[in-house]
């Protein structure tokens, strides 16, 4: 896909379809909403502002591809986004993460990606600066003197050694280089501390140390270490810190995408219904998700147009069960499907870098060339899906742990089967398994 972001809503599904078999409508659902942001982005400044985004509910059990789904966007889009787990944020009040600080990890992972894209536009100007700070100790500049050709000589050193520098012949030679003496980076990440005064100490921690590392450091390393040694020192004098700080503000304002999972296990059920604790959570993100300004250490942000995208199982809880005021949040639903036998074996099948492929790939690392039969394949599929109805659902992710038993022996011994054929057949399958199959005590505890 040329340009993800103006991708139409089918160049979306089918590129999820490459990877995540079924649930065509949240499929569909999504893609739609993407495509709604960049028709957004598009509009006039006077109604631009009042088009909001539609965020998502999305409800499933575990392992239908929910997250998977929400994986591969993060890596088809290039939007600032996050996956964050409801359950791991508490009331302002409790200890523990509060709900804005998944705004300032939003923040953070987008500075992350502006600072990296203009590192590559920028990359031939910090490779120079490199190279001119290596050049200075390999050829230093020789004293002030009145004859040029004295000059004309040290210019053409040192265009030599520009030359070698650059195809690597000297990467094995010693030079003493100055270094910047810096302590680790202070503050960076979020640490669940989302007050305003705490994030102000931080920053000014954070300028201090800065001071502090205007300190320098001799250190007698090769060319090819000095490279790399030098290259924070030619990124923070190349890029311009304000013009990515105000990018990087506004990608995650307009772009962003928060990815809130296991939203169902703050939604209060039976006795657990007025639990103030879920509730808290509950009341704390909806102004976040409605629309408020966050603090963060590059400055306040709007989350009037992020998206949310939440998901839960609900087997304990309903969605009715969350907070009205939040349940209006978020107008679109989707439900996705549990997994078929059918699905299951689509699923071993179909995808890009299916489940078997990447085992077979393993095992090639070894020598070993393994191949699956379409009967193990059907095997696999059907023991799975009987495992999701005797014990708990877990969805494909039992593949996971059927291939692995599957192939324990194998997989053990690879480095002894090199060079030969193996093929998994639905006997051996079966063979491999038959202890849980008989014995459903063991299948609980084992697959």
């Amino acid at each position: 896909m040329k340009n993800p972001q103006s991708a139409t809503p089918s160049e979306i599904v089918k590129y999820l379809d490459e990877y995540v078999i079924g649930q065509d409508q949240a499929k569909r659902t999504i893609a739609l909403a993407l495509r709604t942001r960049y028709r957004r982005m598009k509009l006039s400044p006077e109604i631009r502002d009042d088009v909001m985004p539609k965020n998502i509910l999305m409800i499933g059990s575990t392992g239908v591809g929910k997250t998977e789904i929400a994986r591969r966007l993060a890596k088809i889009m290039n939007f600032p986004f996050i996956k964050v787990e409801a359950s791991k944020y508490t009331e302002v009040g409790y200890v523990g993460r509060d709900v804005e600080s998944m705004i300032r990890d939003l923040v953070s992972f987008s500075f992350n990606m502006v600072k990296t894209q203009i590192q590559q536009e920028k990359s031939e100007a910090i490779e120079n600066y490199i190279a001119e700070k290596i050049l200075d100790k390999l050829v230093p500049q020789p004293p002030k003197s009145n004859y040029s050709n004295m000059d004309d000589k040290y210019d053409s050193v040192r265009e030599k050694m520009r030359i070698r520098l650059k195809n690597g012949e000297l990467d094995d030679r010693k030079i003493n280089i100055e270094i910047a003496k810096t302590p680790s980076n202070y503050g960076s990440g979020e640490d669940g501390v989302s007050h305003v005064e705490i994030i102000k100490i931080q920053e000014s921690l954070t300028s201090m140390f800065d001071s502090m590392g205007n300190r320098k450091e001799s250190k007698e390393v090769t060319v090819k270490e000095a490279r790399e040694l030098l290259r924070h020192e030619g990124s923070e004098s190349i890029l311009d810190k304000e013009e990515i700080r105000k990018e990087a503000l506004r990608k995650a304002s307009e772009e962003g995408i928060v990815f809130i999972d296991e939203i169902d296990k703050i939604a209060g059920s039976g006795t657990n219904r007025n639990d103030p604790s879920k509730e808290g959570v509950q009341r704390d993100l909806l102004p976040i998700v409605e629309g408020s300004t966050v603090n963060t250490k590059l400055g306040q942000i709007k989350t009037d147009h992020i998206l949310f995208i939440s998901a839960g199982a609900f087997h304990v809880s309903k969605p009715s069960d969350l907070i009205p005021e939040l349940q209006g949040r978020f107008p679109l639903r989707v439900e996705l499907e549990n997994l078929t036998e059918e699905i299951l074996y689509k699923i071993l099948t179909q995808p890009k870098n299916s489940l078997l492929k990447q085992y077979v790939a393993l095992l090639e690392v070894e020598g070993v060339n393994l191949t699956f039969n379409d009967s193990a394949i059907r095997s696999i599929a059907k023991i799975a899906q009987r495992a999701n109805e005797k014990t708990e659902d877990i969805g494909a992710r039992r593949l996971h742990t059927i291939i692995e038993k599957v192939l324990e022996k194998i997989s053990f011994k690879a480095n002894e089967l090199t060079g030969q054929n193996i093929e998994i057949s639905s006997d051996l399958v079966e063979n491999e398994l038959n202890d849980f199959l008989t014995n459903e005590d063991v299948a609980h505890y084992i697959l």
